[in-house]
């Protein structure tokens, strides 16, 4: 896994860091129970401080998405992946929401939406 990180972004280090850690284990690149790097040895790495790496850490460690083991590191929690569910099906549910808003506004009745939801949905398969 590599790790960049920009000074020309809008969003602080840690930020950068967390977001692309988490993307990692998302997208099935980290996996539960994977190690990932020390604070230090990613702060050297990376040719920053210590404290914006274990800032990031944190974040991650308080989303759910890495635990740390004193004197053994940081892994990939195995919790995580059932939060990464959670939130998919909460962004689900928000197109979900919206799409019947729509289709009460415009009278269009429920089989007609589940069944175009099934034709999208079986258009990928």
């Amino acid at each position: 896994m590599e790790i960049i990180v920009s000074n020309k972004s809008n969003r602080p280090l840690y930020e950068q860091i967390a977001i692309q850690i988490k993307t990692a284990i998302m997208n099935g690149e980290l996996k539960e129970g994977d190690a990932i790097p020390s604070v230090r040895s990613l702060a050297k790495s990376l040719h920053i401080s210590v404290l914006t790496v274990q800032k990031a850490y944190a974040t991650l460690q308080d989303d759910g998405f890495i635990e740390t083991t004193a004197g053994k590191g940081c892994y990939v929690s195995v919790q995580s992946q059932d939060f990464y569910l959670e939130e998919q099906q909460k962004k689900i549910e928000d197109f979900f929401l919206k799409a019947v808003e729509i289709a009460h506004i415009n009278d269009i009745s429920f089989e007609k939406l589940v069944d175009l939801l099934a034709l999208l949905y079986k258009e990928d398969e």
